[in-house]
């Protein structure tokens, strides 16, 4: 991980997950884009949620595997919600208009991208969530890129973050 900043944090509960996502929101520009892997039920579309509530989105928040992408326009920013899990090819990002929407006017959130690592863009912000045995998650944050590392040292910033260098 060579060329960025490595930060981590665990949380203990679904509202720490929430918490943590709500302090990275205010930091958020358009053209944003945050890698979220981990394994099924880690806590990534609950990242999101914390986010999106941050962010004033109102309505409700779900996992978009089976719409591919969900796009939340009436908060403060305008949030895009992708989940790769269902793609089986990196063709199919063109039909969904992946490309498009990492450039568009908002911050682009996408679960399971490391399905195509070839086709993340240049610069980004990887968490990866690992669920440890007591329930627990771990958050291992790097930075890919000038605009992400300029992020994830700003969000590290905020004491509430409580994001440690890894």
């Amino acid at each position: 991980m060579a060329n960025g900043l490595t930060y981590t944090r665990t949380s203990a509960s679904v509202d720490a997950t929430k918490q943590l996502a709500a302090t990275l929101a205010p930091l958020l520009r358009a053209g944003d884009v945050i890698l979220l892997s981990g394994d099924l039920g880690a806590g990534k579309t609950q990242f999101v949620q914390g986010v999106a509530a941050k962010l004033g989105v109102t309505g409700a928040v779900t996992s978009p595997t089976f719409n591919i992408m969900v796009a939340y326009e009436q908060g403060t920013l305008p949030l895009y919600h992708f989940d790769l899990y269902r793609l089986e090819t990196p063709e199919e990002l063109e039909d969904i208009g992946y490309f498009e929407t990492l450039d568009g006017p908002g911050a682009s959130f996408v679960e399971w991208g490391d399905k195509f690592p070839d086709d993340m863009p240049y610069a980004y912000l990887d968490i990866h969530i690992t669920v440890n045995e007591d329930e627990s998650r771990t958050f291992c944050v790097h930075s890919y890129g000038d605009r992400p590392r300029r992020l994830l040292f700003l969000w590290s910033q905020d004491s509430r973050s409580r994001l440690r260098k890894a």
